[in-house]
């Protein structure tokens, strides 16, 4: 009797072991337990996202100011500095320019920012300009007041200068679909590009945040450029700075809609395209009136009049 006791014993035992060995391999094959790994995969990707992200910035890897402008941003320039933060920068600098709503207020109440209050409004993009002056890091990110962009989503264009880019732009390309469908203002982002021989960056525009420079360009750029962003990115290019995308943040499905930059022809879109003129002309200053495009064919000597051949 003792005997099959034991040999039961033995018989559910092992049966137990068989039912904990085989009851993974059956949920595995389930529909649902392949939805709940999928989840989980994405729950640990958006961890590590999250982390990367959070990350202090490596020994060496130069110093982040970030630079934010803002004009009348009360109830959103708290979520954009949050997520400035998240990068750790050595600076970090609002520039508020014309503010009427309680900007100040909630910027000052933010412990370790570097405030620049400018009573009177400085006119798009100054700001910009007055932030660089007043930056002392190796790489500035440049973002707007009125948009909260997830850390995670900023550092690729700060990594972007750190190795080795001078101008780091946001890439557009798959948020603008097709180019039927541009508007004047895009499509003149992209001719300037091409214009310039960097076909590849497509509508990618200093006009754009975020963007992030490096010391070099700063320098070289002088910061008073960065006033007039599509005539800083020509001149960056006609110099030889190293110009590449950094990243891709869509701003356009998401950009603040306002009186002056909606409907044809508005004031907002008016003011970029004088820019690009503006900038198209100071690179012909620099390089000639066909920006280094060449003419070789053409016997312009003919075309003035001059006798070139002989007369019978």
């Amino acid at each position: 009797m003792r005997s099959r006791r034991k040999a039961g014993t033995k018989q559910r035992a092992h049966a137990a072991r068989r039912r904990r060995t085989l009851a993974p391999r059956r949920r595995a094959g389930r529909p649902g337990s392949v939805r709940r790994r999928r989840v989980q995969r994405g729950k640990a990707v958006r961890r590590q996202l999250r982390r990367h992200a959070a990350r202090p910035p490596e020994a060496g890897a130069g110093r982040l100011a970030v630079i934010i402008t803002a004009c009348n941003e009360a109830a959103t320039i708290g979520g954009v500095i949050r997520e400035a933060q998240a990068l750790h920068p050595d600076e970090l600098i609002v520039v508020l320019n014309g503010c009427t709503d309680g900007s100040l207020a909630v910027v000052r109440a933010i412990p370790g920012v570097t405030i620049l209050h400018y009573p009177e409004p400085l006119g798009h993009d100054v700001g910009r300009a007055a932030g660089a002056a007043a930056a002392d890091a190796d790489v500035l990110l440049f973002l707007d007041g009125d948009l909260a962009i997830p850390a995670r989503q900023l550092r690729p264009f700060v990594d972007a200068v750190r190795r080795g880019a001078d101008v780091a732009l946001n890439g557009l390309g798959r948020q603008l679909g097709p180019f039927s469908r541009w508007d004047d203002v895009t499509r003149l982002k992209a001719f300037l590009n091409r214009a310039l021989g960097r076909p590849d960056l497509g509508a990618a525009s200093m006009t754009a945040v975020p963007h992030a420079l490096s010391r070099r360009a700063v320098e070289r750029l002088g910061p008073a450029a960065l006033a007039v962003p599509p005539k800083a990115q020509a001149l960056a290019l006609a110099s030889g700075l190293n110009v590449r995308i950094g990243g891709s943040v869509d701003v356009i499905t998401r950009n603040r809609l306002r009186e002056a930059n909606t409907g044809k022809a508005n004031p907002v879109s008016r003011m970029i395209i004088g820019d690009h003129i503006e900038a198209l002309r100071a690179v012909m200053d620099k390089t000639g009136s066909r920006l280094a495009h060449p003419d070789a064919s053409r016997r312009r000597d003919a075309a003035k009049g001059e006798s070139l051949c002989d007369t019978a």
